[in-house]
């Protein structure tokens, strides 16, 4: 799905540059992680334990790590990014460093105001993905942060109004979340914006609360085809591919055994500047002295950045991103 930035001729010149990064083994994925502080309270990630002291290490400049990449997408993460005041700098310095780079933000959405979102849009960010699980109050306290449901669900809307041009929800699939999927879709399809999926690991830090259990392989088996479906009959909305989604099951029941080659066509760089493969992983090296990973043996997760990676460039996944949700 294609911001309203850019336009259907827009996509062949970026799958040029996705066929010469993927021949120059270069990252397609930059994810730049502007901060590790975070004033939500998730059980799955530790990141809000950082310490406030953290601040005085995170980089000032990110626009050389980027020009140094130079991928097709750029993510700015956290950490709860909209923490950085001089995000809209930073923002507007790699726009300015880069060439034909998709900007993007993930964000709990429980800072963002319209004002912020059009600052952020103006500096030139190009999509914002805004966490969002169940919509009721469980998003509230699996996030720890009283109303954010009610105001992710107020602010959406007039930042559509506003003339933000691209904003989805990112959904981790929970063994408690199956019945909240369609409605999550179906919500976003009327608000105008998009859904991008993934499937709850305890890779980060070793809580199971949230794994799918052995006898919800039928229940998320029916919940994974129906999102097909919707998908198929109604594209721009689900903005995750048919193999991803496909996946899913497989990787829960432990058999999707392929080489994950995260590292490979993603990295991410922290806020001190240290380049690791994924968010699970330690840093290895500064972001100067990176050079390509090769693809290793792990089944920890199947997050988006794995699984997308290993998505064939099908028709199909042309027709996905020049597809453009409208509300319905």
């Amino acid at each position: 799905m294609l911001s309203s930035r850019y336009r259907p001729w827009h996509v062949p010149l970026f799958m040029g540059k996705y066929a010469l990064l993927r021949l120059r083994r270069r990252p397609v994925l930059l994810n730049l992680e502007v901060t590790m502080r975070c004033n939500a309270r998730c059980g799955f990630c530790d990141y809000w334990k950082t310490p406030a002291a953290a601040k005085a290490e995170e980089l000032q400049e990110f626009a050389s790590i980027a020009r140094r990449f130079n991928p097709m997408m750029i993510t700015f993460t956290g950490g709860e990014p909209t923490l950085r005041k001089d995000l809209e700098d930073i923002v507007a310095t790699v726009r300015d460093a880069t060439s034909l780079s998709y900007l993007a933000m993930i964000t709990h959405g429980g800072m963002l105001t319209v004002e912020r979102a059009k600052s952020l849009w103006d500096a030139g960010l190009d999509q914002f993905n805004i966490s969002l699980d169940y919509l009721d109050g469980r998003h509230d306290t699996a996030r720890g942060i009283p109303g954010l449901t009610a105001k992710i669900l107020d602010t959406v809307p007039r930042m559509k109004a506003a003339g933000i041009g691209s904003v989805r929800f990112n959904t981790v699939i929970k063994n408690d979340n199956l019945d909240q999927l369609l409605p999550i879709v179906h919500t976003a399809s009327r608000m105008g914006a998009g859904v991008n999926f993934s499937v709850y690991t305890d890779a980060k830090n070793g809580n199971a609360q949230h794994l799918l259990a052995e006898e919800q392989r039928r229940q998320l088996d029916e919940a994974i085809a129906a999102l097909l479906a919707y998908k198929r009959a109604r594209r721009g909305v689900i903005t995750n591919s048919d193999h991803y989604l496909s996946e899913i099951p497989r990787w829960v029941r432990g058999e999707l055994t392929e080489p994950c080659p995260s590292g490979t066509t993603t990295v991410h760089v922290d806020p001190n500047g240290k380049v690791r493969r994924c968010p699970d992983f330690p840093p290895d090296v500064d972001w100067t002295q990176w050079k390509p990973y090769e693809a290793i043996a792990c089944d920890d997760c199947f997050y988006a950045c794995r699984g997308e990676a290993q998505a064939p460039m099908r028709f199909s996944r042309v027709l996905d991103v020049m597809a453009r949700p409208r509300p319905s």
